[in-house]
């Protein structure tokens, strides 16, 4: 529950907020009713509701407090008494503009807003974006300290040989007067701060320019002991009077002035920043020219100052100076208003603030403040939106204020001049240098995400779908038609609002996204049915049908992507929970059951398609391209990048010791290697009764040891298996059984083969029991793991719901495998050759360095140390199986110098060689539509 905070402001008075602790356990904010002459204050009622996004609030019973000059607090509870409230607490005014160029506030009578209080600090995305930016530029800075060695040493070298044609006395003085001001402005800017009572700002930049200072001593305790030569080179050099000793890499004193600077906020002082920059530029070029410096030194200092100072600002937060519901009375006092209180609204989207004003004999008003913090808020997410799709199916986003300013007034104006019900706009102003206002009527009612579903009319759709109508026959397109957009005014009418991010001369395609958002935002209530007919009865079977190839998840707003999934993943839940009953009731076959499950299943999407086909039969099917980039494409961009660097540092000549191997037996290590891939089609296919191509099945497990580069190997295997089978024509649930019946018979088979490969070990010892300790190891892993998940209550029940969710269906699938005995044959013989292909690859690698161990103690120690590695979920087990397998082949009695480059090749050919083979089988198949 958020406080509130009662703030006047008085004529002549310069307080812009005073701040009043939030009551422990109060009641959540009310709605004030519009009326002639409503007040607004803080003295609130117990059953003060939060207001809806875009509607009035309801004006709840006020008590006015005996004395005006001090209201009191009520503090909620059914028997609490009435405390008197503290006494406010005067911060120091938050100005609208800098302090240097503030204006008096306007005469004006006391003026009641009722707001949470705004935090102290605001922890704004633009300082993150700006910090992770500085650090991409000192990342820049090493790489091309690294590897553009021949441009830095030149560059350098055209300073040195032009140096001596400057002045020495000029440059002297410079040097002094520079080293002397770069301290002494920051010092006297942080006296005139303290002045003014801004000793927050003065100890934020203290405390970036300590932390800047700590990194450049870091920074050149790690060039001169850790770094490339290169690095050191382009960062140092000796000066000529030295005595031998290097100059910094980073600049002591530099570095924290520039983070000093940026914390406290220079940037909206232009006199002291352009005096400071100005000492700052003279001092770098001074120790340039004296040989003190390089360039690529300057460039990383000033980063590393600019990096700093905006990561402590984001991590402990900026002084909040965002306009607040003070501000916003004053500015509409300037523009001809006459408000007598205003009550804080939830945000609208995007993050803008929304207040509801009333006036003195003036009707009420809904007003917008946009400012710099929201244009930052989400730029991660719509930079990626902007990645990945194309520009018609993305939202445009103004640059800077003034045009986010322009944008929504063109907007709301074309909306009015096209007879679309929306909300009028009155009146636009700025507040400050970095915020404005947008003053609209205001339209009672409520969202459709507060409506009841039996509250979702066909009028009200009718209504609604007419003003979107309207507004595409002016080619304007609305791009965010969600619940919380759509205002429900009565029975029979409703009203669009929220359309700061529409387009205006949108096109086709644009407008055809509208459409299909729309469709979906009334399907998510009231079903497809309704939805598809109440656009039709509207838009007509043509327009409804053009928007068919647009119901794709990527085209809808974030809302609606989550809601879909979220009843997906519900409806999924409940039918199978329901499914599991039926069948141990006995009132439903497994068939039925997974029928059922599959019904179930359908997207909401797919059903809206349904609907439009069978009032559109010829509507188009083929989707629109709305991708510039698919997540499959960077995922094997990237899959590829890390694969291609873990290759070349982890795999190294000196440790494959190629000048050692035996290069026969390497060779029939890659034949072993290559059949496990038969095998592996070989156990798939035998536990799926329906019949599956074996080359093109092949094909997709070798495309599985791409997708291990980006997922545990168990993983990975299971949904590329699961996806080929549906693909394949075979029904979701039965997929799954297939999958998960491999997976257990497998399971079994590992088991089952270690206890005979091991007993066969312990045979040919003749008592000896050093090569029988990775049995014993094994057997004791295992043990243990089982004591574990048996003992803990939460692990045996995720364990057990994990199995259940994995094997459903898996009885009933070997049943019907029980029918053909060959595939069972299939099955459990590629399980099999399976395991003894990859036992053979890894003997073979052993045998290939000149080992001497049996096979049957091999496979004892790939089955024990695969298993034990690939236990931790790291992409193909990259890292734990290595050392397992090294570690389990010591034990066995292989020496280090052979296991180590045994393990590596083994690794080689069952791991790394695939990649590209698996990444070109994996684009075939998909581009056939088979994954």
């Amino acid at each position: 529950m958020t406080g509130t905070a009662d703030v006047g402001v008085d004529k002549d008075s310069d307080e812009s907020s005073a701040a009043v602790p939030p009551a422990p356990g109060g009641g959540t904010e009310g709605r004030p009713e519009p009326g002639p002459t409503p007040e607004v204050s803080l003295i609130k009622d117990r059953t003060i509701k939060t207001p809806a996004p875009t509607r009035a609030p309801e004006q709840p019973e006020r008590t006015a407090p005996p004395e005006a000059a001090a209201p009191k607090a009520v503090v909620p509870g059914p028997t609490a008494p009435e405390p008197p409230a503290p006494e406010p607490t005067t911060q120091e005014p938050t100005p609208l503009e800098p302090p240097d160029h503030q204006e008096p506030l306007d005469d004006a009578p006391h003026l009641d807003v009722d707001e949470p209080l705004l935090a102290a600090r605001a922890h704004r995305p633009s300082d993150l974006i700006r910090f992770l930016a500085g650090v991409f530029g000192i990342v820049a800075v090493f790489v091309l300290a690294g590897i553009a060695t021949s441009t830095t040493t030149g560059i350098e070298q055209d300073i040195a040989t032009n140096a001596p044609h400057f002045s020495a006395v000029l440059s002297t003085i410079t040097g002094l007067v520079s080293s002397v001001a770069v301290l002494a402005v920051p010092l006297a800017f942080a006296v005139e701060r303290l002045i003014k009572r801004d000793g927050l700002r003065v100890a934020d930049g203290v405390l970036a320019s300590v932390l800047a200072y700590g990194v450049s001593l870091g920074i050149d305790w790690w060039v001169a002991e850790g770094a490339s030569e290169h690095i050191r080179d382009a960062l140092t050099r000796l000066p000529l009077d030295s005595n031998g000793t290097l100059t910094d890499p980073v600049h002591g004193y530099l570095a924290p002035v520039i983070a000093y600077m940026t914390a406290v906020g220079m940037s909206s002082r232009p006199r002291w920043r352009v005096a400071l920059w100005v000492v700052v530029v003279f001092s770098g070029v001074t120790e340039l020219l004296g040989g003190y410096t390089t360039p690529l030194s300057l460039m990383l200092t000033v980063l590393i100052g600019w990096s700093v100072a905006y990561g402590t600002l984001y991590a402990i937060g900026s002084p909040n100076i965002r306009p607040t519901g003070q501000h916003l009375m004053i500015g509409l006092r300037k523009v001809g208003f006459t408000p007598d209180g205003a009550h804080r609204a939830p945000d609208a989207p995007g993050g803008t603030r929304r207040y509801y004003v009333t006036q003195q004999g003036g009707p009420p008003l809904d007003v917008h403040i946009i400012d710099r913090e929201q244009q930052a808020s989400g730029f991660f997410y719509r930079a990626w939106r902007r990645l990945r799709l194309r520009s018609v199916a993305v939202r445009r986003s103004p640059q800077s204020l003034r045009q986010a300013l322009e944008q929504e007034a063109l907007i709301a104006y074309a909306a009015a001049a096209s007879g679309a019900h929306a909300p009028q706009l009155v009146a636009t102003s700025e507040l400050g240098p970095d915020a404005a206002i947008l003053v609209y009527e205001n339209v009672e009612g409520r969202t459709l995400d507060e409506l009841a579903d039996d509250e979702v009319t066909d009028p009200v759709m009718a209504s609604i779908w007419q003003s979107v109508a309207a507004l595409h026959e002016r080619r304007i397109a609305h791009r965010r038609l969600t619940g919380e957009s759509l205002l429900v005014v009565d029975e029979r009418s409703g009203c669009l609002v929220n359309l700061s991010g529409g387009d205006i001369a949108a096109t086709d395609l644009t407008l055809r996204i509208d459409v299909a958002q729309l469709l979906t935002t009334f399907a998510l209530r009231i079903g497809p049915e309704r939805a598809v007919a109440t656009a039709n009865a509207v838009l007509g079977a043509e327009r409804v049908a053009q928007a068919l190839p647009l119901l794709q998840p990527v085209g809808m707003s974030r809302s609606t992507r989550v809601d879909l999934a979220k009843l997906s993943k519900e409806r999924k839940a409940t039918a199978r929970a329901k499914a599991l009953e039926q069948v141990a009731a006995g009132e439903r076959t497994q068939q039925q059951a997974e029928e059922d499950i599959a019904v179930a299943g359908e997207d909401l999407l797919s059903r809206i398609r349904g609907q439009i086909l069978q009032i559109a039969p010829e509507a188009p099917m083929e989707p629109a391209k709305l991708e510039r980039l698919k997540p499959k494409t960077l995922i094997m961009v990237i899959a590829l990048t890390f694969a291609a660097y873990l290759a070349l540092t982890t795999i190294k000549p000196a440790q494959l010791k190629l000048s050692q191997m035996n290069w026969a037996w390497a060779a029939a290590a890659l034949l072993a290697a290559a059949f496990s891939y038969v095998a592996a089609a070989m156990s798939l296919t035998g536990f799926v009764p329906e019949r599956l191509p074996f080359r093109r099945t092949v094909a997709a497990q070798l495309a599985g040891s791409f997708v291990k580069l980006v997922a545990p190997a168990a993983i990975g295997g299971i949904a590329l298996n699961t996806r080929y089978l549906q693909k394949a024509g075979i029904r979701s649930g039965q997929a799954v059984a297939s999958v998960g019946a491999s997976q257990l018979a497998g399971l079994a088979g590992h088991l089952l083969l270690l206890f005979s490969f091991g007993l066969i070990t312990g045979s040919q010892t003749n008592g000896d029991l050093s090569a029988s300790r990775a049995v014993i190891i094994g057997v004791l892993t295992a043990a243990v793991l089982a004591l574990v998940v048996a003992a803990v209550a939460p692990l045996r029940r995720f364990v057990l719901g994990r199995l259940r969710s994995l094997f459903f269906g898996v009885v009933p699938r070997m049943l019907d495998l029980m029918q053909t005995p060959s595939k069972l044959v299939t099955g459990f013989g590629g399980i099999l050759l399976l395991t003894l292909s990859f036992t053979a690859c890894l003997d073979f690698s052993v045998q290939a360095f000149g080992g001497d161990i049996s096979f049957s103690a091999v496979a004892v120690v790939f089955l024990t140390a695969n298993a034990a590695g690939s236990a931790i979920p790291t992409p193909g087990g990259i890292g734990p199986v290595e050392v397992a397998l090294i570690g389990a082949l010591t034990v066995a009695d292989v020496s280090p110098a052979v296991a180590t480059p045994a393990v590596f090749l083994y690794r080689a050919l069952t791991f790394w060689l695939p990649v590209l083979p698996g990444w070109i089988a994996y684009n075939v198949l998909q581009r056939r539509n088979v994954l």
